[in-house]
């Protein structure tokens, strides 16, 4: 495969890494009912229209994406409308606060004000292309 092209695949750990995966999501698109809590199994999933930042010098695309959180104690919201599954959020980035080792709080802040904030007793996430990238209408614009 070409250089940028194959499907990425990420894994986190710390918040080092989780910065990794901050930068291959920012401006990634997901409507409200693409996120789904499952408390008894600790679980978060995001799907996610991801920009390829990796491909844009190239050609501008979107893929969707997975992003799954494991070790997930609660969950909190703010500014999301939980009664309207198809309304589109835009991720900005995400971040970890370490809280009592090697827990801690993981925000996924969106646009508009919005955010996720996710208490885990460790650092654990997995982002996964899950789809063939189609040809995005534009890149995404930063003052």
């Amino acid at each position: 495969m070409a250089e940028g092209r194959g499907p990425l695949r990420l894994l986190a750990e710390d918040a080092e890494d989780l910065g990794v995966i901050a930068a291959a999501l920012q401006d990634a698109v997901a409507k409200l009912g693409d996120i789904a809590w499952e408390a008894s199994a600790r679980r978060l999933t995001i799907g996610f229209n991801r920009y390829r930042w990796e491909a844009a010098s190239k050609t501008r695309e979107r893929v969707r994406t997975g992003l799954q959180f494991g070790g997930v104690l609660a969950v909190r919201s703010r500014k999301l409308k939980r009664d309207a599954p198809s309304a589109v959020v835009e991720l900005l980035t995400l971040g970890f606060e370490p809280g009592e080792a090697p827990g801690g709080t993981i925000t996924l802040t969106f646009a508009g004000g919005a955010d996720l904030k996710l208490e885990v007793e460790c650092v654990e996430a997995v982002l996964s292309d899950v789809s063939e990238a189609w040809p995005a209408r534009r890149a995404p614009q930063h003052e």
